[in-house]
């Protein structure tokens, strides 16, 4: 009963009609003892929705461990605190804010835009959809102080998030994050959110900001190469906001037009066509696959959501027409790529390559052999992108960072961009993206890598599962011994603490087990490294690496039951 009270509580001061009856509805069958409305409303309302260093994400609804409008105002106010207690000289401060096709996604960004301006910033809020690599261009290329992007990414159609990003055009990092949880904190104190000073002072933006963006990212590329190839190359939008701009931008680059998976182009919340609105699931991209057989496509470039993440699909046998004969390249694959292509482009060596941990090494085994400084950061791109002198960087999980002095985040279009001129530049040349990952590995050795993770609903699993890791750790994997174990909750020299365990392995293998950052789930990455010393051993090197990783796979199983 003592929920049910809560929820009365907040329905009271809750504006948004939508949650409103939501919450009417659930307090309505608590009272009859329905144990499922039960069980939801003690979700909902027994814990808070942590800000962080992703910004807020999860669930929409009532309650405040939901995304809705009270958190939202709560979060748009802390951070407007935030900045004005770091205004001492008092200048005007500008915000860019932006959102994704999402549920909710358009009223968290007017209401963000209203609670900032009702304490004397500028918001600058996009009037219609954008990707997120837009929005943090934006925030560089107008010179604000701070940008908000309402997006949930890549999770389930249900959620929504809160992203933000400071200046410099990064996502928000220690200890910015906890000082603007510490004023959320603080207008949650204050009462009501209706309470709380709203604005409807603000500029909508014009599309100067975008054809900018366009205009610059056109030119990552050769026109040389992108105005004299016949690539054909498979688009999906993922039902996502990437699809009109990539359009776009591929045309302004000089590339063919790419042929479209028209059931994923335009943007739904609903999400109809996938069980997840990741490529990186299972099935995400079949529909993507189906359109490149039927048109002997050369490749497949799958946006997710926001259009930060970019996903690559390959023909592997040409004489078959079905899924068998094509594969997604792995995160670390699409790596490899863009990092070898972006060291052949710049001769001269000079700049930083940078990677998250949980990333394959091999982007260290690239810059050093092209003469590049390396680095590694902890998992998510509010590490890499602030870097100082960065020209690549990159993370497993699909976010490639190919134009870091103008988007300091990771970007899905600029770096399906660069994978088409790789493509076409190959393609000039009689060779194909998996030729060129042949060449690498003779370059550098066979990285294979590979990734177990469970997904949990009961979130004190996931400290359990940790904790027995932390406290028996394993001397052998798969046979192979573990020549070092590193709890990163106590950091090292040149990683700061963060949730996860290390296992180095004789041979250069290597294990990282770690909770995720954005979904309840603890995920596993797994390497292993075979060298190779001529071109005929490649595929057996290739084949001896394959059963290292599945051997690693069913003891990374056992850990995660």
């Amino acid at each position: 009963m003592n929920v049910i009270s809560q929820a009365r509580d907040w329905l009271a001061s809750d504006p948004h009609e939508e949650t409103q009856h939501e919450l009417r509805v659930l307090i309505e069958r608590a009272g009859a003892m329905d144990p499922l409305a039960i069980a939801e409303l003690h979700d909902c309302f027994n814990g808070t929705l942590q800000f962080g260093t992703a910004g807020l994400r999860g669930k929409l609804g009532p309650g405040p461990n939901r995304m809705n409008l009270v958190v939202v105002a709560r979060a748009a106010s802390g951070l407007a605190r935030y900045l004005n207690n770091d205004n001492p000289n008092q200048k005007e401060i500008s915000v860019v804010i932006g959102f994704d096709a999402r549920h909710n996604s358009e009223l968290f960004a007017k209401i963000t835009a209203q609670i900032l301006s009702g304490v004397g910033i500028h918001p600058l809020l996009f009037p219609h959809t954008v990707p997120t690599p837009v929005l943090a261009f934006a925030i560089r290329h107008l010179g604000a102080d701070a940008g908000v992007m309402v997006t949930a990414s890549h999770n389930p159609p249900q959620d929504n998030g809160y992203k933000v990003y400071l200046g410099n055009g990064a996502q928000i990092i220690p200890p910015a994050d906890t000082r603007i949880a510490h004023f959320i904190t603080e207008a949650t104190n204050e009462g009501p959110v209706r309470d709380l000073p709203h604005g409807d002072t603000w500029t909508s933006l014009d599309p100067t900001t975008e054809a900018a963006y366009l205009d610059h990212t056109a030119q990552l590329v050769d026109k040389e190469i992108s105005s004299n190839t016949e690539l054909k190359t498979v688009y999906t939008a993922m039902h996502g906001v990437g699809g009109k701009l990539f359009m776009e931008l591929v045309a302004q680059a000089g590339f063919p037009e790419p042929i479209k998976v028209v059931q994923q182009f335009e943007p739904d919340p609903a999400f109809p066509t996938v069980a997840f609105p990741n490529p990186e699931e299972p099935g995400a991209i079949d529909l993507s696959i189906e359109t490149a057989i039927a048109n002997s496509a050369d490749l497949v470039i799958a946006n997710d959501p926001d259009a930060d993440r970019c996903a690559v699909a390959i023909p592997t046998n040409p004489t078959k027409e079905d899924k068998s004969s094509w594969r997604m390249l792995h995160g670390d694959e699409v790596g490899a790529l863009l990092a070898s292509w972006i060291a052949q482009r710049q001769p001269h060596a000079s700049g930083v390559m940078a990677q998250s941990v949980v990333s394959s090494t091999v982007l260290k085994a690239i810059a050093e052999d092209a003469g590049f400084d390396y680095q590694q950061t902890l998992t998510g791109f509010k590490w890499i992108g602030p870097i100082p002198n960065l020209i690549f960087g990159y993370e497993e999980a699909l976010g490639y960072c190919v134009d870091p002095q103008f988007v300091k985040d990771k970007d899905g279009l600029s770096a399906a961009l660069k994978v088409m001129e790789l493509a076409a530049h190959l393609k000039a040349q009689g060779q194909t993206l998996q030729s060129e990952l042949d060449r690498i590995a003779m370059q550098v050795g066979v990285y294979a890598t590979d990734q177990v993770s469970v997904r949990v609903s009961d979130l004190s699993v996931i400290p359990e599962i940790m904790q027995r890791l932390r406290a028996t750790p394993p001397t052998q994997i798969a046979g192979a011994t573990v020549t070092e174990f590193v709890d990163l909750a106590i950091g090292t020299s040149t990683l700061p603490p963060t949730d996860g365990l290390l296992f180095n392995l004789e041979g250069g293998g290597r294990v990282i087990v770690r909770p995720s950052g954005t979904e309840p789930k603890v995920k596993v990455y797994l390497q292993s490294v075979i060298p190779v010393a001529n071109p005929d051993q490649l595929a057996g090197s290739r084949a001896q690496a394959s059963e290292r990783i599945a051997a690693m796979t069913s003891v990374a199983r056992t850990w995660l039951n």
